[in-house]
């Protein structure tokens, strides 16, 4: 049987490029594999070294199988809104490969299952919870209406936009238990694209039973057929130029920018670069850069993050539920969101199973699993613990960067000497921002335009 030959490109890409021709510049080197950086290196047309520490491309952008089950690091649900996106990604895959999905999403608070985004579908609430939050969200725009400025803190935004009702009983605590702190310790700098902000008349609407769905920017997602989000990397990896060298299992251990150069871990002698594109966390950039200033050290050191940790859940028949994924506000339970992949995409699951994320508030100390799974039976996830056949508790260091008063400050001042000292950082991680997968796409694509605009200034 002939070798596949998207997996012969991953595991060696000599077998399906040419080496890299001579130049008179040293190449591009691009770090960190995950979308962005793949990205950067698929859209540049001349010599790039592309390195990721881990042994395969992928980022969290990537999946696990066990036992006919995948998951993926918890949701990723591909939503395109802009043209040259939509139009690599469906040059990426063959027709029928991606199958579009209409959201279904619902929030369960005070026993009752709504419809998603709560502010929009309060009907089924308790009757004096309703009212609250109307009254609230009528008071909040006769303080609008006055010119009343809010604080900067992403509570004073919920409360501003939605009313205290609607913070109190789902921003306030669903933030409190995704972020690990209190939404009054973070700026609103990152919510204006995520958060839908419904009109008076869908409030009211959604308030007396009429369903108000499809609100937000991602009511339909593309998802891969066969299952797996890591088919988006893995194709971006086989489509990579000719001559890319794809350095696997190697970490960064300096950057030299002085000397434009790169010292890798699993090689003796450094790497020259012409410019460097980085997309690993802003703040481990920075600590291996070579006499970085104190100012820029300072301000990597005042950036916060948020560690992720989550179950895989395997079940032996279907799940009771037709969601993708549900928010659970309350603190009674050990977990913020649940998503069903195998409601996405049958094939992420055995036939007549399904495969699960469970995404736990608590970020240390073992996870009491029983808790958990009786947890998504109260909540409906699950019609009984019996039904789980395993479950596999995954962890990510950087999952959400955090959106404080050091934030900006200390994200502008890293960012411009970086650039001034020809790097650029970009990505999630690495511009240390709130993002989609589609964003870090286009910051992959836009790295590799200043990338060949640095090569042009040398040349000129």
């Amino acid at each position: 049987m002939s070798e596949d030959p998207l997996s012969i490109a991953l595991s060696d890409p000599g077998k399906t490029r040419a080496p890299m021709a001579a130049s008179p510049m040293p190449p591009v080197v691009v770090l960190g594999a995950g979308l962005t950086g793949l990205s950067a290196a698929y859209h540049l047309r001349r010599p790039t070294v592309l390195v990721e520490r881990g042994p395969e491309v992928g980022g969290h952008a990537r999946s696990t199988r066990q036992c006919g089950f995948t998951f993926d690091v918890t949701g990723h649900w591909l939503h395109l809104r802009e043209p040259q996106t939509r139009a690599l990604v469906a040059g990426l895959f063959a027709p029928g490969e991606l199958v579009s999905v209409e959201r279904r999403t619902r929030v369960f608070t005070h026993g009752a299952l709504l419809a998603y985004p709560f502010q929009a579908n309060l009907h089924g609430l308790p009757l004096e919870v309703v009212q609250e939050c109307l009254v609230e969200f009528i008071a909040a725009r006769e303080r609008a209406a006055r010119g009343e400025q809010p604080a900067r803190s992403f509570e004073a935004f919920a409360e501003a936009r939605f009313g205290r009702g609607i913070a109190r009983h789902f921003f306030v605590p669903y933030n409190t238990k995704l972020w690990g702190m209190h939404p009054n310790q973070l700026t609103a700098e990152w919510v204006s694209r995520y958060i839908p902000v419904p009109e008076v008349a869908q409030v009211i609407g959604g308030a007396i039973g009429v369903p108000q769905e499809g609100l937000g920017y991602n009511a339909s997602f593309l998802y891969p057929r066969d299952g797996g989000i890591d088919a988006l990397p893995r194709r971006l990896a086989a489509g990579l130029p000719v001559g890319t060298e794809l350095v696997l299992g190697s970490d960064v251990e300096a950057v030299d920018p002085a000397r434009r150069r790169v010292k890798l871990s699993a090689e003796a002698q450094w790497r020259d670069y012409h410019a460097l594109v980085s997309t690993i966390p802003l703040p481990e950039l920075v600590r291996r850069i070579v006499d970085a200033p104190p100012a820029v050290r300072a301000a990597a050191d005042a950036l916060r993050w948020v560690r992720w940790r989550w179950l895989d859940v395997a079940t032996r028949v279907r799940v009771p539920v037709d969601y993708h994924w549900v928010y659970v506000p309350e603190t009674r339970y050990p977990f913020f969101r649940v998503g069903v992949y195998s409601n996405a995409a049958l094939s992420m699951a055995p036939h007549g199973c399904s495969s699960l994320y469970v995404e736990l508030s608590e970020r240390e100390g073992a996870v009491d699993v029983p808790a958990v799974l009786q947890a998504l039976v109260e909540v409906g996830a699950l019609a009984s613990v019996d039904d789980v056949l395993f479950t596999a508790e995954r962890r990510a260091e950087h999952a959400y960067v955090v959106f404080d008063d050091a934030h900006g400050p200390a994200t502008r001042t890293i960012l411009e000497w970086l650039e001034s000292v020809g790097i650029r950082s970009c990505g999630r991680y690495g511009a240390w921002v709130y993002n989609a997968m589609e964003d870090c796409l286009i910051a992959g694509r836009e790295a590799a335009t200043w990338a060949e605009g640095q090569v042009r200034k040398v040349r000129s």
